[in-house]
């Protein structure tokens, strides 16, 4: 290959500020000799995958995006709800890696058990209908909600504290030996959420950028 592997990530929302923070969240991962990292919105998604209707509603978008570029090695779905997984891996022969996926898998390599910081209670049953399909209810120690929206997530006053204050109920009621950011907005306190409760903290984002590169890497 003589041009440099492009990894793509497609925040399936129009907020631009999620996506801002997904680009800070990765510049860790970023290296001179790895692939390009490119992180975009999705025009025709809402402004936050916060429904099984927003979640249903990006499916094809996402799928057409993936079936048009050519020029990417891998994308990765930056959402935890892992929208049009499926159905956009029929659209490539590239690898494409959902959030949800690469977090929990990233999680179970950390403890027995983890816990997920949800945005809202009705995100969890779906969250958990995933989790059961994957066969990994019985890693799940838990699953709790900030009740704040995606944009609050990111950006909210306060929401550090409540994903510190949510995490601890996590690692201290429901034993949960690593956390699982469920939110692709919570990237930014990915760091000062794991000083504050002393276990692992993954954002899933990483961790599906992480499982790219090293995908790409070693082909």
């Amino acid at each position: 290959m003589n041009r440099r592997p492009r990894i793509l990530v497609i925040n399936p929302n129009s907020n631009e500020m999620i996506t801002e923070g997904l680009r800070q969240a990765l510049v860790p991962l970023a290296f001179a000799e790895g692939p390009e990292i490119i992180c975009e919105s999705l025009p025709e998604g809402p402004a936050g995958i916060e429904t099984q209707e927003h979640v249903e509603s990006v499916s094809l978008p996402l799928r057409r995006r993936v079936e048009a570029a050519n020029d990417v090695d891998a994308f990765v779905i930056a959402c935890y709800s892992d929208p049009g997984l499926h159905v956009a891996r029929e659209g490539t022969r590239s690898p494409v890696f959902g959030i949800a996926e690469c977090g929990v898998l990233t999680a179970l390599t950390r403890a027995d058990r983890f816990g997920v910081i949800a945005i809202k209670s009705r995100s969890i049953p779906r969250h958990i209908r995933y989790l059961r399909q994957m066969g990994l209810m019985d890693r799940l120690a838990g699953e709790r909600p900030l009740e704040m929206s995606v944009a609050e997530s990111a950006t909210g006053e306060g929401t550090l504290q409540r994903m510190i204050a949510i995490g601890t109920e996590l690692r201290d009621l429901d034993g949960a030996g690593a956390i699982v950011m469920g939110c692709a907005g919570m990237a930014r306190h990915r760091r000062p959420l794991e000083d504050a409760l002393g276990i692992p903290v993954i954002d899933p984002t990483q961790a599906a950028v992480a499982m790219a590169i090293g995908t790409i890497m070693v082909r």
